[in-house]
């Protein structure tokens, strides 16, 4: 398994957003896209609450089913602000290796 799943799913979200030709009532995402930020971080809100109700649950089938929507979501998210997921990728390889007691301090929080 690679990262090459985010960058193909990624690239069918960038192809949902307005002006591409996507009809939002044949297409989840130009749905949301075309109700705009509030929905698509609603739905991000929901999806975290429902992964951390399924890990409550200790159903880890259902944990990675949840984590795959709230990946999905926040992926949505990312592209309405013209953002990748090898953004995110990048952040992360910026931060491997880096404690994260260091790189909270270095954002000035607190773990």
């Amino acid at each position: 398994m690679s990262d090459d799943i985010l960058r193909r799913v990624g690239a069918v979200i960038e192809s949902r957003k307005p002006g591409k030709g996507a009809d939002p009532s044949t297409s989840y995402v130009a749905r949301l896209f075309d109700k705009g930020l509030d929905a698509i971080l609603k739905k991000v809100g929901e999806e975290a609450i429902e992964t951390v109700m399924a890990a409550k649950d200790g159903d880890t089938q259902k944990v990675v089913y949840e984590v795959a929507d709230l990946w999905f979501h926040s992926m949505v998210a990312l592209a309405h602000f013209g953002l990748k997921p090898d953004d995110v990728l990048a952040e992360l390889s910026r931060r491997e290796g880096l404690s994260g007691l260091t790189e909270f301090a270095q954002r000035g929080n607190q773990p």
